[in-house]
């Protein structure tokens, strides 16, 4: 009789890996991220266990978007005050702030719960070709 292996938080391997945004669609990219983040490309994935490696993501700036997404989506913030509503465009998040973009779309893809915050923690985004952890990255 065969069993499912279901993985331990104390026995999963975690990679690194970067991911180069550059001349690639943003929403392909996120979905590949969130892949990775969760785990599911791995053969012990387990949906209760953080198994996902950590996603570095270089040249941010630089990515694609289809449509007229740059210029008609937008992005809301709310304080909880009356009146307070802000709207961000698309446009400009890439070019002012490309790292929180890229965040808030991979979150929308990452279940809703504390193991999901615990997922986009281990999400590193750059708007340049230059990252800090050439260290923990092999080869």
């Amino acid at each position: 009789m065969k069993f499912t292996q279901m993985a331990k938080a104390n026995e999963v391997q975690r990679d690194w890996i970067i991911v180069d945004a550059t001349d690639k669609i943003f929403g392909r990219i996120i979905t590949e991220v969130a892949t990775i983040l969760r785990g599911k490309h791995k053969p012990s994935f387990t949906p209760h266990v953080d198994c996902g490696d950590n996603v570095i993501i270089i040249n941010a700036s630089k990515a694609k978007f289809s449509g007229a997404k740059l210029e008609d989506k937008n992005y809301y913030t709310h304080s909880g005050y009356f009146g307070s509503t802000k709207t961000h465009k698309m446009s400009d998040m890439l070019e002012n702030n490309p790292e929180k973009l890229f965040k808030l779309a991979t979150r929308g893809m990452l279940p809703k719960t504390k193991l999901g915050k615990v997922m986009l923690k281990k999400l590193k985004v750059y708007a340049g070709s230059e990252h800090p952890h050439s260290a923990q990255i092999k080869g």
